[in-house]
């Protein structure tokens, strides 16, 4: 790997780069930099923000650079939907895909997303005998917080350790 890249919109995505980039030491670049310094093909992690188990960013950086693993951050548990994620991202068999959760902050949404954020907490809201999973996410969803923690980073550093990085 020669950098990590990434896309974020409310800063989660970007302090998890952050802090994978202090653990291996790798370069960490927003996808628009990296697009304007790294060559193209440059084998790197991508990082980028979950909406609706699609990772934002990953069809431009995919087409960029030789994307080695993909992380998706959102508000479901880590490691959870990578079954989604890798269905909804078109993922190649193979390549390595991980979930971290990271947060919802209600004052950094902006046009559309906050519309689909509040259309969505009315659905959840309106549902018939709803799952605790359910439950639990509309209220991580309503309370909003911050669940960006280093510990989260554990299955892809193991990754990144078997890979000799």
């Amino acid at each position: 790997m020669n950098a990590i890249v990434y896309t974020s919109n409310t800063g989660f995505t970007a302090r998890y780069a952050q802090m994978l980039g202090d653990k291996t030491g790798l370069p960490v670049l927003e996808l628009k930099k990296a697009c304007k310094e790294l060559p193209k093909g440059t084998p790197i992690i991508y990082m980028g923000w979950l909406f609706a188990s699609s990772v934002k960013g990953y069809r431009k950086a995919s087409e960029q650079f030789q994307v080695d693993a993909l992380c998706g951050v959102g508000l479901c548990e880590t490691g959870t939907l990578l079954d989604d994620v890798r269905k909804v991202n078109d993922v190649p068999a193979g390549l390595p895909v991980f979930t971290l959760q990271g947060g919802m902050d209600h004052s950094k949404l902006r046009g559309l997303h906050k519309f689909m954020i509040k259309m969505l907490i009315k659905m959840m809201k309106r549902a018939k005998n709803p799952s605790q999973e359910d439950q639990a996410k509309l209220a991580l969803i309503i309370a909003g917080g911050d669940y960006v923690k280093e510990e989260n980073l554990a299955a892809v550093l193991r990754w990144l350790e078997g890979m000799g990085v």
